[in-house]
């Protein structure tokens, strides 16, 4: 079974995110999304709510080979455990192919695993978890950039 790893932090998931999983889907027996914490980041939603979230994001696109899970420790020693053949990262831009690329060399060095990256869609590029945020902490209808269940969440969070 060819198994592959999409870790992220997805504070929010988005379309874009949702978008590199069902291509992956295709290409791959099963996903797993891998919900990592990375101690820089101020996040607005917890990892269980992100699990939660990510969830009903995959259920509603009918994703049947894929789970959701929580990530700690190195993204690497998680590979191994689950026995993933390789990691999936979305690119929307130079600046992530430059950064990934980094990451990807370290993980190749780790622990020998390759990584697939999957260019963002035209629609997708310009979805950023960061940015997306920071536009609905003022109150913008960031609905088409994000699944049902995460623009619902969001509205909860910024009307509170």
């Amino acid at each position: 079974m060819r198994k592959v790893l999409f870790p992220g932090s997805f504070d929010p998931f988005t379309n874009g995110h949702l978008d590199i999983v069902k291509r992956a889907a295709k290409l791959f027996d099963q996903v797993v999304i891998a919900v990592g914490t990375n101690r820089t980041k101020n996040y607005l939603f917890s990892s269980s709510e992100k699990i939660d979230l990510i969830q009903k994001s995959v259920l509603e696109a009918e994703l049947t080979n894929v789970e959701v899970v929580e990530l700690e420790g190195l993204t690497i020693d998680f590979v191994h455990e689950i026995g993933a053949t390789a990691i999936v990262r979305g690119l929307r831009n130079e600046a992530d192919y430059l950064y990934e690329r980094d990451i990807a060399e370290m993980n190749g060095k780790l622990g020998s695993v390759e990584t697939v990256f999957l260019m963002a869609r035209p629609e997708n590029q310009n979805i950023s978890s960061t940015i997306l945020k920071e536009v609905a902490s003022f109150g913008a209808d960031v609905s088409s950039l994000v699944p049902q269940a995460v623009s619902a969440a969001i509205i909860q969070k910024f009307n509170k």
